[in-house]
């Protein structure tokens, strides 16, 4: 079998998608002052910081932003690898009693938000936490469910979503991967 891959979300479908969800992220949080980002690592990260400073730069104000490495949090990571790659937690500011917008490329089963809920509450207690995706592809093994979604789209077992950016890939899209 051959494998194929279809581009789903061009560079300025993406950059639509991020300009709604930072709208949404406005309309729902009337009190800036308590609103934190961060994103998990490493797609979330890149994500996170663009919803950031779209919020930024359309409220003329400044947030908190951070990001988060869930590696050690994971239920599965001694089955993928015995040394895992832990990357940087960057939360410098307090979480408890805030609202946290927790932001991720792509949710699949659920396993990371789940890790990355864990791990934020080593850092406190924030009010509420929101989530922010790019994707939703559908398969959930867990009862998460995104508050923002960039694109839904129900993709099989054996199919994969990559969200390649600028940051880290040198482009912007999101590729649909898939057996023929």
């Amino acid at each position: 079998m051959a494998r194929k891959k279809k581009v789903i979300m061009s560079a300025q479908d993406i950059e639509r998608a991020l300009d709604r969800i930072a709208l949404q992220i406005l309309e729902r949080n009337l009190m800036l002052e308590d609103l934190v980002i961060v994103g998990i690592h490493t797609g979330g990260v890149f994500l996170a910081d663009r919803i950031h400073r779209i919020i930024e730069e359309r409220e003329k104000e400044s947030l908190p932003a951070g990001s988060l490495d869930i590696t050690l949090y994971r239920d599965d990571w001694s089955r993928v690898t015995q040394n895992p790659v832990v990357k940087k937690t960057d939360i410098s500011f307090e979480v408890e009693g805030k609202t946290m917008i927790l932001v991720d490329d792509v949710v699949y089963t659920g396993r990371t938000i789940r890790a990355a809920l864990d791990a934020i509450m080593d850092f406190g207690r924030p009010s509420s936490i929101q989530l922010a995706v790019l994707v939703d592809r559908g398969g959930r093994e867990l009862p998460i469910q995104p508050d923002y979604i960039g694109m839904e789209i129900k993709v099989d077992t054996n199919q994969h979503i990559h969200v390649l950016l600028l940051e880290d890939a040198g482009t912007d899209e999101v590729v649909l991967d898939y057996s023929t």
